[in-house]
């Protein structure tokens, strides 16, 4: 899939970021800052009794100093290596958050006066209200809405996309950035936002990982991981009295190893920087997640809402044909379809437009002299048109001017309704012209969907993703396009409290529902929806009432965006498989060392056949040390996703990281067993 990202991923071995994540490392020791992460406040709590003890058996001249040194750095190294993981997922969101702030920069605003006069102002002086005016060449000074004027808007230092955008009055795409720049004509502006409130301001904000709040299911495993560390706490603290017994006590250090060892530390030092990192790709991708819960709930959408019109299909319907009543001209059709399309901005009112003009020399007309009215399109009437000079001329979906003409005693003929119904048939749109209540013909559009789209709804159908078509046009329409599209569901002549009904009757069943909208009356949909994206173009409306916002206005980003949130859940998943099972490997690694002196018969379960006692522990401990930095790419980039059904990623899960997760450490315990031996270190 095509796409443009603004915010470049730094790499992994970038030296500047690796150094700031160095120095973080150190300062999230902090006691402060580390009982957020139960598992690895333990793992530091640890640490310092072993500091305690080392220091304690220095001044008595104990035995065994190498040791117990070793043992020490190697756990402050684990506390350290979990920190660089988390500071190494942040400072990837404070380089894009600097790349962001050099585009919010201080520029000066023509603010209009009530009297109609204009002032100089900074942009930092702007509130909400606000009517300024925007030249070529100059910086918008803030968000907010083009109330007056149409331009051409560079918005590369938002988007990276280098194409400029429209931005006009009215319609969907009235929405502008603060920071970007007007490359043609003029603009007037509501400024629709405070200073530190701004679009640009929110972005810096959230793509710095320190400010990402935890996810629900993040939370609960956080739960979990300290319910495990608990549980092994009480185990090592009764197996003291246990050894005393024997005739075999243990020292602080390896107790202390023997706990950090089984609890689980791999998963507890990444969690945050998988979090984060989930969070990251969205930005990569010019998707701004409002919260880390809504990229999570991505990753557990059941249904999926696309507007038909720029999603499913191109976008832009052209009129293509004119086909007039019985005893009508096509030429009195097309006269008449110009005239109710003149004050239409849409797409397809232009399209009339200009096909009436090539097709039979009808261009452009001047009729302010006739004092026309024109009838804006209404989503409750579904029809537009114009009052000029006696004629009441209307254009709009066919049951609509069928029940408009209905009402003034006249009557849609036979052949116009067959013939609506046949450009349904074929996909496209019909739209009838009436004038003073009597139909004169339909107006064929052709509707044309993407390539590859079909592809792309079956790839969303093998990730368990049901997917559902909204449209405002008629049934017979929506199911030909739904046809060829390969959709599973479409809802037709949706209108906004069907969208947000639809979305509860998901909802009910217990199903996550994911929606793409970019209107005003998308707004209450996009609330409702578990996820809602809205588009950068769209109005201020739709960016508020969504969780996400889509830079790019891509619609069909909304199939990464699920793809992301499920790689988010499968890598946590996996990494927590390979954590919990990693513990298998170390029983058998520190067990038996600790008690196969008094318990010859323990020496049965040493199956590594470990060199001694105080090497077995050791390895153990580098091990689980090492094994967190060994994992830091895997937590930022991702597990590589694949669209499987829940048992067959449940088998692939224990095969690839339970199973890795029980052999890894068995082959990684005892390489470090052979080097420590070799090395003379235990």
């Amino acid at each position: 899939m095509e796409q443009t990202s603004h915010v470049k991923a730094k790499p992994l071995a970038d030296r500047k970021l690796m150094l700031r994540a160095i120095a973080d490392s150190f300062g999230k020791l902090n006691p402060r800052m580390m009982v957020k992460n139960p598992v690895m406040f333990v793992v530091e709590v640890g640490a310092v009794l072993t500091t305690i003890e080392l220091v304690h058996d220095t001044m008595r001249h104990m035995a065994h100093f190498g040791f117990g040194l070793q043992i020490t750095l190697w756990l402050w190294f684990t506390v350290l290596f979990a920190n660089f993981a988390e500071a190494m997922a942040e400072g990837r969101g404070k380089a894009q958050a600097e790349t962001l702030r050099k585009a919010r920069a201080e520029t000066v605003a023509h603010r209009l006066r009530t009297d109609g006069s204009m002032d100089e102002v900074p942009s930092s002086k702007l509130r909400s209200g606000d009517v300024v005016v925007v030249a070529a060449g100059e910086f918008i000074p803030g968000d907010g809405e083009v109330i007056e004027g149409v331009a051409s808007v560079d918005e590369s230092a938002i988007t990276g996309e280098s194409a400029p955008v429209i931005r006009e009055s009215g319609g969907d795409r009235s929405a502008v950035t603060g920071g970007t720049r007007v490359l043609s004509d003029e603009i007037k502006i509501r400024i629709t936002s405070n200073p530190g409130e701004t679009f640009l301001d929110r972005m810096i904000h959230l793509v710095e990982g320190a400010s990402r709040q935890k996810t629900p299911n993040e939370i609960a495993l956080n739960i979990l991981l300290a319910g495990l560390t608990i549980i092994f706490l009480l185990a090592v603290v009764t197996l003291q009295p246990f050894a005393i017994y024997s005739g075999a006590p243990q020292s602080i250090f390896v107790l202390v190893s023997l706990l950090v060892c089984l609890i689980p530390t791999t998963i507890g030092g990444l969690l945050s920087a998988i979090g984060i990192a989930g969070m990251d790709r969205m930005i990569r991708r010019n998707v701004i997640a409002m919260s880390g819960r809504a990229v999570e709930a991505s990753g557990d959408v059941d249904v999926l809402l696309l507007d038909k019109t720029g999603t499913i299909t191109l976008g832009n319907r052209q009129a293509t044909m004119f086909h007039p009543c019985p005893n009508v001209m096509e030429a009195d059709l097309a006269n008449a379809a110009q005239l109710a399309s003149l004050a239409d901005e849409t797409p397809e009112g232009r399209s009339i437009v200009v096909l009436a003009k090539e097709r039979y020399g009808l261009r452009g007309r001047e009729v302010g002299h006739l004092n026309p009215l024109f009838i804006p399109f209404s989503a409750q009437t579904r029809m537009s048109g114009v009052d000029l000079d006696g004629r009441q001329i209307r254009k709009g979906a066919p049951e609509a001017i069928a029940k408009y003409v209905a009402e003034r005693d006249n009557a849609v003929p036979l052949e116009i309704q067959q013939c609506v119904t046949e450009i349904s048939n074929a996909g496209g749109t019909p739209l009838l012209v009436a004038e003073n209540g009597r139909a004169l013909g339909v107006i064929a559009l052709t509707d044309v969907v993407k390539g590859g789209m079909r592809e792309r709804f079956d790839h969303l159908r093998a990730m368990g993703i049901r997917t559902m078509m909204i449209t405002g046009d008629n049934p017979l329409t929506a199911a030909a396009i739904a046809r060829q599209a390969g959709v599973d569901d479409f809802l037709a002549e949706a209108r906004p409290e069907d969208k947000m009904a639809l979305i509860r009757r998901e909802q009910a069943k217990g199903r996550l529902v994911a929606m793409t909208g970019d209107g005003t009356n998308d707004a209450p949909a996009l609330a409702q929806a578990d996820v809602g994206v809205a588009m950068n173009t769209g109005t201020q409306a739709a960016k508020e009432a969504g969780n996400m916002v889509d830079l790019d206005s891509n619609p069909t980003k909304l199939i990464e965006i699920v793809e992301i949130g499920k790689q988010l859940l499968i890598t946590r998943g996996a990494l927590t498989t390979f954590s919990v099972a990693n513990d298998v490997a170390k029983y058998f690694a520190i067990i038996p060392a600790m008690f196969a002196r008094v318990f010859p018969e323990l020496n049965a379960i040493n199956i590594m056949r470990l060199g001694t006692p105080h090497s077995a522990i050791l390895s153990a401990v580098i091990f689980n040390a090492l094994i967190i930095i060994a994992l830091i790419p895997l937590a930022l980039r991702g597990v590589r996703y694949r669209p499987l059904g829940a048992a067959a990623l449940l088998r692939r899960n224990l095969l690839v990281y339970g199973l890795g997760g029980i052999v890894v450490p068995f082959v990684g315990i005892k390489l470090i067993d052979i080097a420590i031996l070799y090395l003379h270190l235990a």
